[in-house]
């Protein structure tokens, strides 16, 4: 069989297996997460050495130290995945949820219930954890699941789906359902895309560069966000403190994730006084300073920002910082700028807050908070799938809600239509 074919084979196989994964009930789920997780640990040996020739080639290949360690398993890391597996077996199944129902003049009730998206592809680079932690929120929530991993990691997300897709034969389920493109040639990629008929939602986990690819290429609906370019606005209300320990949370505490600071924003009737202090406070931390004229007044060492800079996802340690008139014109600078991601203001007027929420179009927004909050786990949905900075069908961080869909439920009692 040619690649072409082998892929149209798997997500076929994935897309009848999707079938009855949704009929599980949440206690066959979760014990199956369960041993899946006990599976996992026990078999952390063979991980390991399979993780081995991974790291090997990476090495060889010149791979950066960062990119080895996020490829690199032990035993630890194995356990981590096992915990990440039996909380997911913890959160409450959506799957079958009447989210409402109402009564009609002619007495139908008219609800609405949770079911599974069907068969989900995702498409990820570098982790293999991310083998155990996708697979088990998509079956979490009925759903049959089909992964393609990074080249640099094949070894490990074989042996990792091996081991899972073992524990779904042993309780007599599909192993399909879970299912690993096992081939690094980008066609397989490519023709994955093509499945329209079998995958019902392709998630990309990875740089810019991997979602505009998947983006171009699939005719499936994508779940996307191309970069994470968040603001914090310094309102003339705000307590000085707060601010300044968010804004180092923000932008320091983990630099090169999505969801950390990108550019300042600092209301005009504090920057005299908050711009030295959080200036000293930024630099003292190795924080680059790139401001506009006014800033640059106020923060010397500040090197000055061009139109680029206003758009720049960092990923380090830089920060973009602006003088804005007042909250009219910190918005509007959002709006234009901002990926969509996260947002927050730091205020102690509540009617600025409440403009704030109502009026950033982006998919997280905050108050008085650390934009690295914008994450599944953080906000309570106890694991993440994504982040979808698009509004269709999701956005902002998702969870096991997330993978599923509704459909119309209708109660009668013979009525007909006249």
């Amino acid at each position: 069989m040619s690649i072409a074919e082998k892929v149209k084979k798997i997500a076929q196989d994935a897309r009848q297996a999707s079938l009855v994964m949704a009929r599980l009930s949440s206690a066959v789920k979760n014990t199956m997460l369960l041993h899946m997780a006990e599976a996992l640990e026990k078999a952390a040996p063979e991980l390991i050495a399979a993780n081995r020739n991974d790291l090997d080639t990476g090495r060889q290949k010149g791979l950066s130290s960062a990119m080895l360690d996020r490829l690199m398993l032990d035993e630890a890391r194995i356990r981590g995945i096992g915990s990440a597996l039996r909380e997911v077996a913890a959160l409450p199944d959506p799957v079958g949820e009447v989210t409402g129902m109402w009564k009609r003049p002619n007495e139908l009730m008219v609800g609405k219930m949770r079911i599974p998206l069907g068969t989900i592809g995702i498409i990820y680079e570098s982790r293999p954890n991310v083998t155990a932690d996708a697979a088990a929120l998509c079956l979490k929530a009925g759903n049959a699941v089909v992964l393609r991993g990074g080249s640099e990691a094949i070894n490990s997300n074989l042996a990792i789906a091996g081991v899972l897709q073992g524990v779904l034969q042993n309780m007599n389920l599909p192993a399909a359902a879970l299912s690993l493109i096992p081939f690094t040639e980008r066609e397989g990629v490519l023709e994955m895309l093509k499945q329209e008929e079998s995958i019902d939602l392709i998630i990309p986990r990875g740089g810019e560069s991997l979602i505009r690819f998947v983006v171009e290429n699939s005719r499936i609906p994508v779940i996307k966000h191309y970069k994470g370019v968040c603001h914090i606005f310094v309102d003339q209300s705000a307590d000085f403190d707060k601010a300044e320990q968010i804004i180092i949370n923000s932008k320091t505490q983990r630099p090169g994730v999505c969801n950390a600071l990108e550019t300042l924003l600092i209301h005009r009737d504090v920057a005299a006084t908050f711009i030295p202090r959080i200036a000293a406070a930024l630099a003292g931390l190795g924080v680059e300073l790139r401001g506009d004229a006014e800033f640059c007044r106020l923060a010397p060492t500040a090197l000055p920002a061009t139109e680029e800079d206003w758009h720049a996802e960092y990923l380090e340690l830089i920060l973009a910082c602006r003088v804005v008139d007042d909250i009219d014109a910190a918005i509007d600078h959002i709006n234009r700028y901002c990926s969509l991601h996260t947002e927050s203001i730091i205020t102690s007027d509540y009617g600025r807050a409440q403009r704030f929420i109502r009026e950033v179009n982006s998919s997280c927004v905050m108050v008085n908070a650390s934009t690295r909050f914008a994450d599944g786990g953080q906000l309570g949905l106890g694991a993440e799938i994504g982040i979808s900075t698009t509004k269709l069908h999701s956005f902002g961080p998702m969870g096991l809600v997330d993978l599923t869909t509704t459909k119309f439920i209708v109660y009668g009692d013979g009525q007909v239509r006249e």
